[in-house]
């Protein structure tokens, strides 16, 4: 099997791989412009030269941690030579000036509701929207109608509404949606895929998935406004659409109905003290999840002198009542191809990792991702390979270094210097994005109303989607 990048192996035995067959898509009977889903942003790819010298006007909409530190400080870093920012722009007017002093760069700020006076007065090419979830949507629908092409990170709608008008705004456009699934990057990720476009285990019949958070990184998400079903949508379509989307590419096809069960057990309202944010708080040297974000230059910078402008705690209390985010999920999927999906999220756990296990009419592969697998640490990811009762293959693959194990770095790459040749179909536009988001959508819908959810009810999918 070929190494992808510097990916790491232990693994003797070799896997022929067959020449991906892109199936099409049957859950809606929806029909592909030629090209445009596969590679939907090969147009804002320069060549490794750029010749022309023309470079690319990017604005950007949410400048907290994602923004900043993601799309923002190593785009300016690593693609000075192919893109410029113009604008950025942020509910938070003091966000912004950190940003801009973090990036390096010296261009006129505004506030969110100045986004379209942005557009008009910057004129960029493209748009990255790295907001509060619930409103990319918003800005996703407006940079479309004003004439750019837009990256959003994960993910691009909270409710099927939203959905519906990116779709539809996408096609009465002609503009395009990129979506950051950065997880289809990871060297794991990109294992899984090959071995499953092999063909070693046949049709796939089943999926478990279990993933596991500790009590550092899941907490953290209870901390910010994740934890509010309101501007997250939930973690089943915060956190899970990253896993949703995973499994979409991974056996290419699409979500037909969801039944989940959910609820807030050991966050929240689960414990008899609280505060408003960690600083405020008496119960600090009783509370194991207290967190003094004092001692992050960054998020000093960035939230704390900051919060004035706009009242975000980014060291909230995991305790708030008001968070209705569940920390303990259950999520079962059926596919368009037959294949059904067990998912399961424990947000409170003493270790971190995920177990992906694939059961296929020839054989199993079991692949387990290790602790810090998802952070800046290199975790390591253990794939048993299984065709009969007597002979397994087991190996080992080291993460890269970087954000999400490297997994940042190349999608920033494949956005600014693709090639054309995407030969794994890494690039994810408005359709994986929304198929995403909808099954966290219906399974969130599932567990308030104890019934399973159909995605063809959830929006109106178009005769022919441009996206």
């Amino acid at each position: 099997m070929k190494k992808a990048g510097k990916l790491i192996k232990k693994q003797k035995d070799v896997i022929q791989m067959k020449k991906i067959n892109r199936r099409d898509f049957l859950s809606s009977g929806a029909t592909l412009v030629a090209g445009a889903s596969v590679f939907p942003f090969y147009s804002l790819a320069g060549d490794k030269t750029n010749a022309s010298g023309v470079k690319k006007r990017v604005a950007m909409v949410g400048t907290g941690n994602r923004g900043a530190r993601t799309w923002g400080v190593p785009v300016v870093k690593d693609f000075s030579n192919y893109v410029e920012f113009v604008g950025l722009c942020d509910i938070n007017h003091k966000r912004t000036e950190v940003a801009k002093k973090m990036m390096g760069i010296e261009v006129k700020s505004y506030v969110s509701q100045d986004f379209g006076v942005m557009i008009e007065e910057t004129k960029p090419d493209v748009v990255i929207v790295t907001t509060t979830d619930s409103f990319h949507e918003k800005y996703i629908v407006r940079a479309l109608e004003l004439g750019c092409d837009v990256i959003s990170e994960k993910p691009v709608a909270t409710e099927a509404e939203q959905c519906q008008r990116i779709i539809d705004a996408e096609n009465r456009t002609g503009k395009k949606v990129f979506v950051g699934f950065n997880v289809r990057y990871m060297n794991s990720s990109v294992e899984m895929k090959k071995i499953l476009m092999s063909g070693e285990l046949g049709k796939i019949i089943s999926i478990d998935y279990q993933e596991n958070l500790n009590t550092s990184h899941g907490a953290d998400y209870f901390r910010r406004w994740h934890g509010k079903t309101k501007y997250s949508g939930s973690l089943l379509v915060h956190k899970a659409s990253h896993q949703f989307d995973l499994i979409n590419w991974l056996i290419d096809a699409e979500p037909v109905d969801v039944q989940a069960n959910g609820k807030v057990a050991f966050y929240g309202s689960n414990n008899d003290y609280r505060a408003r944010n960690c600083r405020t708080c008496s119960f600090t040297k009783k509370c194991k999840f207290y967190w003094d974000i004092n001692t992050s230059e960054f998020d000093v910078n960035m939230y704390v002198n900051c919060e004035d402008a706009d009242g975000y705690y980014r060291d909230g209390c995991v305790w708030d009542n008001e968070i209705d985010s569940f920390d303990t999920s259950s999520v079962l999927v059926n596919y368009s191809n037959g294949t059904q999906m067990s998912y399961s999220l424990n947000a409170f756990l003493p270790f971190e990792g995920q177990f992906i296990c694939f059961s296929g009419e020839h054989g199993r592969l079991e692949v387990r991702l290790n602790d810090q697998q998802s952070w800046e640490v290199p975790g390591q990811a253990e794939f048993r390979l299984s065709s009969d009762m007597k002979t397994s293959r087991y190996w080992t693959i080291d993460a890269s270094t970087g954000g999400h194990g490297g997994a940042d770095g190349r999608i920033r790459e494949r956005m600014f210097l693709a090639e054309t040749a995407d030969p794994l179909g890494q690039v994810a536009g408005s359709r994986a994005g929304v198929l995403s988001s909808l099954i966290g959508i219906a399974a969130r819908k599932s567990i308030e109303t104890g019934q399973k959810v159909k995605i063809a009810d959830l929006i109106q999918f178009p005769n022919v989607w441009k996206g």
